[in-house]
């Protein structure tokens, strides 16, 4: 992957969160994502924060879609790295947030670990 590639995912990424789009946001993950986040402990109750599977995940980012009306992600940059990116945005209340994204054969993102800047 190249930095142009990377760009190009995250911003068509960024674009379907900010339109609330469900489809869209889905239509970038594989089949057998694998997705940490502390949120979905908060959101889920699942104590691992960790979820399996496109349906799981489409369940997870409706209930968080749900809980954050006003969510909109402005782009902060784009890192690049072997068939990986970290998108790096702020998020819900200017919380700095970078998501690690893995892609597969398919370029799909297939893992993602999901970090969030504490407020202090």
């Amino acid at each position: 992957m190249d930095n142009t590639q990377a760009q190009k995912i995250a911003e068509e990424w960024w674009d379907a969160w900010n339109q609330h789009d469900l489809n869209a946001i889905m239509s970038h993950y594989s089949e057998n994502i694998v997705f940490t986040s502390p949120l979905i402990i908060k959101i889920t109750g699942e104590s691992s924060g960790t979820l399996q599977g496109k349906s799981a995940l489409r369940k997870y980012f409706s209930q968080g879609l749900a809980a954050y009306p006003d969510l909109k992600f402005k782009p902060l940059s784009v890192f690049t790295g072997v068939n990986s990116l970290v998108a790096h945005y702020e998020s819900v209340g200017n919380r700095g947030s970078a998501e690690v994204m893995e892609l597969d054969e398919n370029g799909k993102i297939c893992r993602v670990l999901a970090h969030y800047q504490e407020k202090v």
